[in-house]
């Protein structure tokens, strides 16, 4: 059963953001080297869920993304049930696949297929 694994966070001032989470929740940050600024989030150790955050920009959405085992069968399920795909499959070098959704009501999900080939 596919569960929600990783938020998004997108900010004007990415690193006095970090320094607040930092500071009120003890969250850790590691600036990611990929093709955008972007920090992964360490929210702590057991249960609960890590994220990222971002530069903002115009067309930015913060996501909660649900990890799947086979996307492309999930993509067909979203759309077979009433939900739309807003962004079509597209790889996350070294990561995995990814596309974004929207349900019935409007509300916006990514799903990511784990894969360190994706390219």
């Amino acid at each position: 059963m596919p569960r929600i694994t990783h938020f998004e966070i997108s900010a004007d001032d990415p690193e006095g953001l970090t320094k607040f989470y930092e500071e009120t929740f003890g969250w850790k940050f590691e600036k990611w080297d990929g093709p955008m600024p972007y920090w992964m989030i360490r929210t702590g150790e057991g249960a609960g869920i890590d994220g990222g955050l971002s530069q903002r920009q115009p067309e930015t959405m913060d996501i909660n993304t649900m990890d799947v085992d086979d996307l492309d069968a999930y993509v067909d399920m979203v759309q077979s049930n009433g939900g739309k795909i807003i962004m079509p499959k597209m790889a996350i070098p070294g990561i995995g696949w990814w596309a974004i959704f929207e349900d019935t009501e409007g509300n916006k999900l990514g799903m990511m297929q784990e894969d360190p080939n994706a390219q």
